[in-house]
């Protein structure tokens, strides 16, 4: 059954929306599929419209699913053909992070990305195409939108993806994809709840905004410089430093 729990002011409280994380819904049951062997090494994966029906959530949570699955190496998408799992070497490969994902803590995960992101920012400002700016307006605002917690942390989440796809190298975004199965798999969503009251998501809001006016000017250092700051805030208020 469908909860709509809302909370005003982000206050800490509990929760839920119906459009909460479709797309950690989408992305467990397909690694499940994977695991048990349902889908095999090369084998095709059903169509976005058949897992949507399946699993019973919109489409645009299985694109946002399978983009992050095909970055962490998981699964391959041929254009034409449709979606497959990926060989065993890649498969193992892809285990091997998930395990070492999963015992990651909250401020590791932060140091990962603040030595990371930073610096994702600059090829970002480089290379992202227009393509890339309209997925960056569309996060920020659905963020600025967002009503709950699960719905601001699920576009906040979103558009540091966005960024680090935008770069348009498949190697940092694998590397990328890694620090998101990590807060994926520990319990960061529960830090961050804690941590977030709405002056502090008002200032996530307005630091986002300061960073895709500069990924959009190409102002490679204030992209930088913006990005870092962000997330100093960031593990500042989640670990309480």
């Amino acid at each position: 059954m469908d909860v709509d729990v809302r909370v005003d002011a982000f206050d800490g409280r509990e929760s839920m929306t119906s459009t909460a994380r479709y797309d950690v819904q989408v992305r467990d049951f397909i690694l499940s599929g994977i695991r048990s062997g349902a889908y095999r090494a090369n084998g095709k994966l059903p169509t976005e419209r058949a897992l949507s029906e399946q699993l019973g959530v919109p489409r645009s949570a299985v694109r946002d699913a399978l983009a992050v699955l095909e970055s962490g190496g998981a699964i391959k998408r041929v254009i034409g053909s449709g979606t497959y799992v990926r060989d065993d070497i890649a498969l193992g490969a892809a285990a091997v992070g998930a395990a070492q994902a999963s015992t990651a803590s909250p401020s590791e995960i932060m140091q990962a990305r603040l030595l990371v992101e930073p610096q994702l920012a600059q090829l970002a400002a480089l290379n992202a195409n227009q393509e890339d700016f309209a997925k960056f307006d569309e996060c920020i605002r659905r963020g600025d939108a967002a009503e709950s917690f699960e719905d601001f942390e699920h576009w906040d989440a979103a558009l540091h993806e966005a960024i680090a796809r935008s770069t348009h190298n498949r190697l940092v975004v694998e590397i990328y994809g890694m620090i998101t199965r990590a807060r994926d798999l520990t319990e960061w969503g529960e830090l961050k709840r804690r941590s977030l009251s709405a002056e502090r998501r008002d200032h996530y809001r307005r630091e986002h905004h300061v960073i895709v006016a500069a990924l959009k000017a190409r102002d490679v250092n204030r992209a930088e410089e913006a990005l870092l700051a962000h997330l100093r805030r960031v593990r500042d208020n989640l670990l309480g430093l």
